[in-house]
């Protein structure tokens, strides 16, 4: 077996070709190749500006990792496995293009310190694209809201009817975890703007290296303070891969609904065409197949953070090589996360609401209740007396199949003598929506002042 040129003069037999495959990464990690070569352009100027390398060598390098960056961009670049990562195959590319010179461009680095740089630059680049995504996603929803305040929805608990909602102040609910969630990722994001360049190894280097320097050109805000932390740390990722499993469940808990809304039993909403499809034996079907797929997925992004964790809790500092399996789980979070966020944005910006189906389906389920016992706690008679009042009349109805807002003043009165004729004004589910004032609550009002909060916030 031939010996690794990079690493192998200690060795004398090479890896056979299972080990060779086994510990490739080059298969995946050729994702971070724009990285790595800004991360070694990084380096190499730091080498020239601390005279670690002369200004000629600098150039020699640079002008050859300019080229590879050309080919990158235009497609012309190939990787061997031959060369086990992408650091190995740069390297070895870099060789090829300007000779033995680009030896030096690996002075006063490790590997280790190389893939976290390459991963924090990524990282960085990713969640910026996420966050954009969401930023999409809360626009759409408050455009929808904006269109629905005085849409009539019924209020679930226990997913039956409570109290009827304004479908905006529904929509405002994900608008708030989605907002949460945002706030996650600028957080993931933040915590991965620290450098571990120049960590070496895991010990520092004895060459007198500029870390800031070269944070400064990779637009890192700060550098690790201990070398060991740096090389080890992916605490970066767990935070990225918390976020992400939370916002796939706040996506799933939604697309539950829509399931459910899209519905022959509810047809609350229908899904558009772009966003469904059909059957090969029942021709009548409109499946919610994007909804579905995306309340999946969230339990594979789950997993992905499960198995960084396990990977992560026996491991020793500093580096070990079980930290080359943070990469394929968080690539598919990355796509898992980008592709559900920009689909379900699609489709819930084309789905069409059937505002009079919902209105429907509040006219005899008696989730005016809770208005007819504070209308009886405001004519003086204790809240838990009046909710036994109530209950009795909600009993009534349900054998006589008599909605409150049907019933007879006499037979209100049969209950309690308080009940007036005013009784009827409050009892209407628009009424009721109408009426809530407290900060927060389904009253249009409240409703509206939310939404315009939230698009001062996002539109300005």
């Amino acid at each position: 077996m031939e010996i690794n040129q990079m690493w192998g003069d200690r060795f004398e037999k090479g890896n056979n070709t299972d080990v060779i495959a086994f510990n490739e990464s080059i298969s995946f990690d050729k994702r971070l190749a724009k990285q790595d070569i800004l991360g070694s352009l990084a380096h190499t100027k730091m080498l020239v500006h601390t005279q670690i390398l002369s200004q000629a060598e600098g150039e020699q390098i640079i002008n050859g990792l300019e080229k590879l960056q050309k080919k990158l961009l235009a497609g012309n670049l190939s990787f061997s496995s031959d060369y086990e990562d992408i650091h190995m195959n740069i390297e070895t590319l870099l060789q090829q293009e300007i000779g033995p010179i680009a030896g030096k461009l690996h002075t006063a680095r490790s590997r280790n310190d190389q893939t976290a740089t390459d991963m924090h630059l990524f990282m960085k680049d990713e969640i910026s694209q996420i966050i954009n995504l969401l930023d999409h996603l809360l626009k759409v929803i408050v455009i929808k809201a904006e269109k629905n305040i005085t849409t009539l929805l019924a209020g679930y608990t226990h997913l039956q009817h409570a109290q009827p909602i304004s479908y905006a102040h529904y929509l405002m609910a994900y608008y708030e975890m989605f907002t949460r969630d945002l706030q996650r990722f600028q957080t993931a994001k933040a915590s991965a703007d620290d450098s571990p360049l120049g960590a070496a190894a895991l010990a520092g280097t004895t060459f007198p290296i500029n870390r800031e320097f070269s944070a400064h050109e990779l637009g890192f805000g700060k550098v690790y303070q201990n070398s060991i932390d740096a090389v080890s740390d992916r605490d970066y990722l767990l935070d990225f891969l918390s976020a992400s499993a939370t916002v796939m469940m706040h996506l799933s808990r939604f697309c539950e609904e829509i399931i459910q809304w899209n519905s022959y039993e509810y047809d609350y909403i229908e899904i558009s065409d772009e966003y469904a499809t059909g059957s090969s034996i029942m021709p009548q079907k409109k499946n919610p197949d994007v909804a579905e797929l995306i309340r999946g997925k969230t339990g594979r992004v789950y997993g992905e953070l499960f198995s960084l964790l396990t990977t992560l809790k026996g491991l020793p500092l500093a580096y070990d090589k079980d930290l080359q399996e943070d990469k394929e789980g968080v690539f598919d979070a990355i796509d898992t996360v980008k592709a559900c966020l920009s689909l379900f944005a699609g489709m819930l910006e084309t789905i069409s609401v059937k505002k009079d189906k919902m209105a429907a389906a509040l006219k005899d389920d008696f989730s005016n209740a809770t208005e007819m016992a504070d209308y009886l706690a405001n004519k003086g008679l204790p809240f838990r007396q009046a909710h036994q009042v109530v209950g009795k009349l909600v009993h009534y109805g349900m054998e006589h199949h008599l909605p409150l807002q049907e019933m007879r003043l006499e037979q209100l009165q049969k209950f309690e003598p308080k009940i007036e004729a005013d009784v009827y004004s409050i009892l209407s589910p628009e009424k009721a929506v109408k009426r809530r004032i407290s900060l927060g609550s389904t009253g249009f009002t409240r409703v509206s002042e939310q939404i315009k909060r939230a698009q001062e916030k996002l539109f300005n």
